[in-house]
């Protein structure tokens, strides 16, 4: 049987003050969600002043980021790009940038998504607390 690493509660914590460390020195607004490999949310975080609707984005941002193992925004390219079957793609609602899996050594363990601010912004946040693993 093979064996693989998993996000424990001390990792999601170190992600989630990264990502808030570079929201906050950007004067961003957002809401964070860190969701395990299966898409199950392992953290929310709704800044000050950030959009009660983030709230829902976020999750599903990380969601789909976590089940499709890739970032959320080649959804929304290939959506824009003419296939919109994906937009009937199960359990997947958050075909927009922002979304970004977790990878450790090699392993997908799970996803953050950020939403508030521009879609490259928000996975801008996400990519800076994920570095926080590193």
């Amino acid at each position: 049987m093979q064996s693989k690493p998993y996000l424990t509660l001390a990792d999601v914590k170190k992600v989630a003050a990264a990502a808030e460390a570079e929201a906050v020195a950007n004067n961003w607004a957002v809401v964070i969600a860190i969701v395990d490999d299966g898409g199950h949310p392992l953290w929310l975080q709704r800044m000050d002043g950030a959009a009660p609707l983030s709230a829902h984005i976020a999750p599903a941002k990380a969601k789909t980021a976590a089940l499709g193992r890739r970032e959320s925004r080649i959804y929304e390219e290939m959506i824009n790009g003419g296939r919109m079957s994906f937009l009937s793609a199960p359990e997947v609602e958050g075909m927009l940038e922002g979304g970004v899996p977790v990878v450790v050594d090699g392993h997908y363990v799970g996803a953050v998504g950020v939403s508030g601010v521009k879609s490259a912004q928000d996975a801008q946040i996400a990519k800076a607390g994920i570095a926080a693993l590193a």
